[in-house]
C-alpha cells in the first residue's frame, strides 16, 4: 500500500493495518508499479494525474466530480450496476455521496416496479463539507451553551441549530451543482436517460451520516409487502421500519455503520403507483471509501484491475 499527498504532506506517517507508511509524493512517476490508486484529493488534482496514472498501467477510481458524466467513464454503484466497471478504459468513477445513499433505497424498488420519477430532500451531515466543517459545528454548540458568540467561516450562515438549503454552488437555473448531481449521475447509473428527479439538498447540524426522504413514482403498481421485502432483500441494505415501535433509520444511529438504512415506507398519497421512504447512509463509507474499496474488490474479483486501453 502506497499513500501519495501532496508535496506539503509528504514524509507524514500513517498508522495503517498495525503498521505504519510514510506518505509521499503524488507525482506521474508515483504511479509506476501500482495496479490501482483511488483519488480523493478533489477534481483538479485528479483531472491532472489520473491520466497520468493510468499511462503507466495503474487503474484510477475517483471519488471527485471530474469524471461522472465523462462518456467514457463508467460511475458505478457495484450493487447496482457492477457490469460497468467492467468496461472501464483506465478511469472509474465513484458517485456523490447522496446519489449513492439514495439509490441503495431506490434501485431495489426500481427492479420490483420501474422507478419513473423521484422528488428528493436530503439532509446532509457537516461532514460532508469536511473537518473544519465538524469542527465549525461544534465551535458553535459550545459557543451556543456558553451565551458567546461565533461567526461562521466554512458556511456563510451558523450551522448550528439551523439549517441551510445551499449545498454546493447555486446554478442559474436555482437549483445547485449538488442537487443536480442527484438527477445526473441516478440516470447513468440506473441508466435510465429519461428518469424525472427534482432534488432540495439541505445541510444540517449532523456531525456524520446523510439521510434522504424520497418521494418516487413507479411504472407499476406499488405493493407494501413487496416493497419492504425488496429492500430486505438487497445486499448493503438494512430495513428499520417499525414506527409503531419508533424504529426508523436515524443519522445518530448509521454513522460509521458500511450498510444504509431504509425506512418509514409508506404509500404516496401525491403520486399515483407512489412509495415514501426514508433513506441513512454513513456518506463516509457507502458514499465515498466503501464504495470505492468495492469497486476495487469487484474488479479484483474478476482479475479485471489491469487497464484494458489507455484513457
Amino acid at each position: 500500500m502506497v499513500a501519495l499527498a501532496s508535496a506539503r504532506s509528504a514524509g507524514k506517517v500513517l498508522s495503517f493495518a498495525g503498521g505504519e507508511v510514510t506518505v509521499r509524493e503524488a507525482t506521474p512517476e508515483a504511479f509506476d508499479g501500482l495496479d490501482a490508486a483511488i483519488f480523493s484529493a478533489g477534481a483538479g488534482l485528479s483531472r491532472e494525474l489520473a491520466p497520468e496514472a493510468v499511462k503507466r498501467g495503474c487503474l484510477v477510481i475517483d471519488n471527485s466530480s471530474a469524471f461522472r458524466m465523462d462518456e467514457r467513464v463508467p460511475l458505478v454503484v457495484p450493487e447496482i450496476n457492477p457490469g460497468a466497471a467492467l468496461e472501464h478504459e483506465g478511469i472509474i468513477a465513484n458517485p456523490n455521496c447522496s446519489t449513492a445513499i439514495a439509490l441503495m433505497g431506490l434501485y431495489p424498488l426500481h427492479r420490483a416496479f420501474g422507478l419513473k420519477r423521484v422528488i428528493a430532500a436530503t439532509y446532509q451531515a457537516v461532514s460532508g463539507t469536511g473537518a473544519a466543517a465538524m469542527a465549525e459545528l461544534e465551535r458553535q454548540v459550545r459557543a451556543w451553551c456558553e451565551a458567546s458568540p461565533a461567526a461562521p467561516e466554512v458556511y456563510p450562515h451558523p450551522i448550528a441549530f439551523n439549517l441551510l438549503p445551499h449545498v454546493d454552488r447555486f446554478l442559474d437555473s436555482g437549483y445547485t451543482r449538488e442537487e443536480m448531481k442527484m438527477e445526473n449521475e441516478g440516470r447513468k447509473i440506473l441508466g435510465l436517460p429519461n428518469l424525472k428527479v427534482s432534488c432540495t439538498c439541505v445541510r444540517v447540524p449532523v456531525f456524520r451520516a446523510h439521510s434522504i426522504a424520497l418521494h418516487a413514482e413507479f411504472e407499476k403498481p406499488v405493493d407494501l409487502g413487496r416493497a419492504r421485502a425488496a429492500i430486505a432483500d438487497f445486499p448493503g441494505v438494512e430495513l428499520e421500519d417499525d414506527p409503531g415501535e419508533n424504529r426508523y433509520p436515524m443519522p445518530v444511529d448509521w454513522a460509521g455503520r458500511e450498510a444504509c438504512a431504509v425506512g418509514r415506507l409508506r404509500i404516496d398519497r401525491a403520486f399515483a403507483n407512489g412509495l415514501a421512504l426514508w433513506v441513512v447512509g454513513d456518506q463516509l463509507w457507502k458514499g465515498a471509501a466503501l464504495n470505492a474499496l468495492q469497486i476495487a474488490e469487484l474488479l479484483h474479483r474478476k482479475s479485471r484491475l489491469k487497464t484494458t486501453s489507455a484513457a
